[in-house]
C-alpha cells in the first residue's frame, strides 16, 4: 500500500489471498482423480488521479512487486477517467469487535488423507450394486480453506477465514429406449465433525430411480411447487435486478422500486449475514463495507438494493453493500410434502434444464422436470417441459413458503408454492 502511494496513488485496496484445497473423484469403486492445490495471489486496487485500475499477481517477491506496483500505476495513468470510482466512505468500513463467526475449521490441517478417501468410496458404494440399471457411479469429497486479509488507505483493516467440505455423489440409470436419468446428492458443511457422511449415495440413487417412466403432459396453467433443493433458481434473477449495475445501466425489471410495492404478500426476504458456522456469514463485503441484517422485501415491498461505492457514486444513491451474505425466507408451516397435499393437480419442479430470463422485462422460458401431482400425491415424473412467464407475474402469485430450506447453502430458500404457472409439454 505504502509502495503504491509512494509512486502517485490518492487511494489503493490491497488484498492478500491464500487458500489450498483438496478433491478424491471416484468412480464406479475406482479412484478417478485425486487432487491438492494451494496457492496465494495478491490484488491491487489502484485510484489514481480520477481512474481506477484493478491488477493481481501470484508473484509475491519483494523486488518483483515493487516493480509490478510501479508498472500497474503507470498503467491506470492510461485508462478512462471515471470519478465514480473511489474507496468507499471510511465512516462504512467495518471496525472489527463482532464475536467469532467460526466459519473456519481449526482441525482442517489434521484430518488424515484416508479417512477423505473413505468417505468418496463409502458414498459410492452406497449406490453400486443396488440396482442392476445402474450405468455409472460417481462420488467425490473435496474440501477447501481460504484466508484473506484486506487494506486500505483511507482507513480500513480487516481479515476473514474459512473453511468447506464436500461430500457428493451422482448415478445414471437405464431406462426406456434410449433415456438415461440421472442424479446426484450431496452435503456440504464449514466444519468437518457437522458433514453427512452418510446417505449422500443412496439419496443420489432414490433421486434416480424416481425419475424412471419421464414424460410430457399436456399443457396446462397448473400451480407449481419449486422444490427446496431449486427454488433459488426462481429468486436468482429478483436479486440480480437489485444490483446497482443493473438499476444504472436499466436492465433491471425492479426499477425505481425502492420502498414501493413490487411483489406479492408472500415475499418477504432477509439478508442476515452474522449467522454463526453458516455459509455466506460475514462482518465486511469486498470493499470492507460493513455488513448488517437488512430487509431485503417485506411482505413485498423491497426495502434494499446493492449499491457498491461505484454505482451509489453514479446513481447518488445511499451504498449498502455488495451482493448478499444469507437470505433467508420467514418459514412457513408446511414441508414440501405438506404443500404437496395441498394440491389437487399441480406439478412439483425439482430441476431447471436450461432457459433464460430477460433482464430487463423479467420475460422467463425455463426447461424443467418433476412430478405430476393428483390429489395430493405424486404421481407421473415429468420432463421435456417449459414454464413461461414474467417473473413480476410469479412472485405476486407466490402462495406459501416451506419450512424447509437447505442450511448448508448461503441462499436459505425452502420449497416455495406458485399458483397459475404456464407449464407447456404435449399437445392436448
Amino acid at each position: 500500500m505504502d509502495c503504491a502511494r509512494k509512486n502517485g496513488c490518492q487511494g489503493v485496496r490491497v488484498n492478500l489471498y491464500n487458500g489450498s484445497s483438496a478433491s478424491f473423484e471416484i468412480r464406479d469403486m475406482k479412484i478417478d482423480r485425486l487432487q491438492q492445490a494451494s496457492e496465494s495471489a495478491l490484488s491491487l486496487h489502484l485510484f489514481v488521479d480520477g481512474r481506477f485500475g484493478a491488477y493481481s499477481t501470484n508473484r509475491l517477491d519483494k523486488r518483483e512487486l515493487e516493480t509490478f506496483i510501479r508498472n500497474a500505476v503507470d498503467s491506470t495513468r492510461y485508462l478512462a477517467e471515471d470519478r465514480a470510482r473511489t474507496l468507499p466512505d471510511a465512516s462504512l468500513y467495518y471496525r472489527g469487535g463482532g464475536s467469532d463467526l467460526q466459519l473456519c475449521d481449526p482441525a482442517f490441517d489434521a484430518i488424515p488423507p484416508d479417512d477423505k478417501l473413505a468417505l468418496a468410496m463409502h458414498a459410492c458404494e452406497e449406490i453400486m450394486g443396488r440396482d442392476r440399471r445402474i450405468v455409472a457411479a460417481e462420488s467425490s469429497y473435496g474440501d477447501g480453506e481460504s484466508c484473506l486479509y484486506m487494506i486500505a488507505s483511507n482507513g480500513f483493516e480487516g481479515e476473514s477465514s474459512s473453511s468447506v467440505f464436500t461430500l457428493a455423489a451422482s448415478v445414471s440409470i437405464r431406462g426406456d429406449g434410449d433415456a438415461r436419468p440421472s442424479s446426484e446428492w450431496y452435503d456440504s458443511a464449514l466444519h468437518y465433525d457437522k458433514l453427512v457422511r452418510d446417505g449422500i449415495g443412496a439419496r443420489a440413487l432414490e433421486r434416480a430411480l424416481r425419475k424412471l417412466g419421464q414424460r410430457k403432459i399436456a399443457s396446462a396453467r397448473l400451480p407449481m411447487i419449486a422444490d427446496y433443493t431449486v427454488s433459488r433458481h426462481l429468486l436468482s434473477p429478483v436479486i440480480s435486478a437489485l444490483y446497482g449495475s443493473a438499476l444504472q445501466q436499466k436492465n433491471s425489471f425492479l426499477p425505481d422500486s425502492l420502498d414501493r410495492k413490487a411483489l406479492g404478500d408472500g415475499m418477504t426476504l432477509t439478508d442476515e449475514p452474522h449467522l454463526p458456522q453458516a455459509a455466506g456469514a460475514r462482518y465486511f463485503d469486498g470493499e470492507g463495507v460493513a455488513t448488517k441484517k437488512r430487509p431485503v422485501f417485506e411482505a413485498g415491498t423491497l426495502r434494499t438494493c446493492y449499491i457498491d461505492t461505484c454505482y451509489a457514486n453514479k446513481m447518488g444513491m445511499a451504498q449498502t453493500v455488495d451482493a448478499p451474505s444469507i437470505l433467508t425466507m420467514p418459514p412457513g408451516k408446511k414441508d414440501r410434502e405438506g404443500l404437496i397435499a395441498t394440491l389437487d393437480r399441480g406439478i412439483l419442479v425439482t430441476g431447471f434444464n436450461g432457459g433464460n430470463c430477460n433482464s430487463t422485462t423479467g420475460d422467463f422460458s425455463y426447461g424443467i422436470e418433476g412430478f405430476l401431482i393428483e390429489n395430493g400425491q405424486l404421481t407421473q415424473p415429468v420432463n421435456e417441459m417449459n414454464i413461461t412467464g414474467n417473473m413480476l407475474t410469479l412472485w405476486n402469485r407466490l402462495l406459501e413458503t416451506g419450512n424447509d430450506p437447505r442450511i448448508s447453502s448461503s441462499w436459505r430458500i425452502p420449497s416455495l408454492l406458485f399458483d397459475g404457472v404456464d407449464f407447456s409439454g404435449a399437445s392436448s
